[in-house]
């Protein structure tokens, strides 16, 4: 009789498990089929969304391919650069933050008062991850704010102090950059400390000539100054220059040579192939004139060299600050009169 209510005990005891068991499994499956579809949901919305704004931008611009922006005004460019960067980066966010919200909601079912009881080892481990994961703390919000105030974009050309070269990813956590080597660089957002970015706004060509000391210096400008107008007229150039080129006159003078330096305000992206074409017509040109070549260098500048002349080479008109005078002491023989 005894070890028959123990064996129906048991009995009851083991299908309770059972039920409990199954009902926790249940959970944990709907927690994380819920967890996938919100991902695949939230993924699709993300990306449709993306995809509306960069088919909108190209529209309106009457173009079909993003590199064909390149032509038309920058906003549109760095509309279309930064929406999918964006993209990139909330898609990253929504995966990270529904793997753990997912994996704690599936430790809770299983065991409801684990967390509480490894309060301490919890607290401990949390202090010690703190620690641990600074930096990938610093990396997620640096690279967000590096998004949000539209630092760089994936295909900008940009200068990231360890690496230089075009964006091709934008992570929340590594900005993936390949050089002119096709070196794909993985840099941390939080190591970034400054960003040139050389996508925005316009470039400038700079080249500085030299030419021997004996030359006409008034014919040599003046024949640089029309090779590089009637480039800037070409059809192919035309929409690559944005203003007129100048003559920025003599930069140096020594006993071999004297450099004469030329500017071309040109659309970002396009600077080294305009300077390429450039030097070869100038090079062309000058042979003609009979002139020999010592040097025909492209140069840029760094620190506060020409910083003066970042927005052209004519300085603003300003008039003349009025001088005030002293009024004469009468002499003293008109003091006595």
């Amino acid at each position: 009789m005894v070890t028959a209510v123990a064996i129906d005990g048991w009995t009851a005891f083991w299908a309770t498990v059972k039920s409990i068991y199954e009902m926790t499994l249940v959970q944990v499956i709907v927690i994380i089929v819920v967890a996938v579809v919100l991902r695949v949901v939230l993924r699709f919305v993300i990306d449709r969304v993306v995809k509306r704004i960069v088919t909108g931008v190209k529209k309106r611009q009457n173009v079909e391919d993003t590199q064909a922006l390149s032509t038309s005004p920058l906003s549109a460019v760095r509309v279309v650069q930064r929406t999918r960067t964006l993209g990139s980066v909330l898609n990253n966010i929504v995966a990270v933050v529904l793997v753990i919200v997912a994996g704690l909601s599936v430790i809770t079912t299983i065991n409801p008062t684990i967390l509480g009881s490894f309060a301490l080892i919890t607290a401990a481990l949390g202090a010690g991850l703190g620690f641990g994961a600074q930096n990938i703390v610093k990396d997620v919000l640096n690279g967000l704010f590096m998004v949000a105030e539209d630092q760089l974009g994936v295909g900008d050309v940009v200068d990231l102090g360890p690496a230089t070269g075009v964006v091709e990813t934008v992570g929340i956590r590594i900005t993936q950059i390949r050089d002119v080597n096709g070196t794909v660089w993985f840099v941390r957002n939080g190591e970034i400390i400054r960003v040139g970015n050389m996508s925005q706004g316009w470039s400038r060509v700079i080249i500085d000539l030299a030419v021997p000391y004996d030359a006409d210096v008034a014919a040599v400008q003046e024949r640089m100054l029309g090779i590089a107008t009637q480039m800037a007229a070409d059809l192919k150039w035309r929409s690559r220059i944005l203003e007129k080129p100048e003559i920025w006159g003599i930069e140096s003078i020594s006993a071999e040579a004297i450099v004469i330096r030329l500017v071309v305000k040109t659309r970002p992206g396009t600077k080294d192939d305009v300077a390429r074409d450039l030097r070869a017509r100038l090079k062309s040109g000058l042979d003609a004139m009979g002139i020999r070549l010592p040097a025909l260098n492209s140069i840029v500048l760094s620190g506060f060299e020409g910083a003066e002349s970042v927005k052209g080479a004519r300085p603003p008109r300003t008039a003349p600050n009025p001088i005030a005078t002293t009024a004469e002491p009468k002499s003293p023989r008109k003091a006595r009169s």
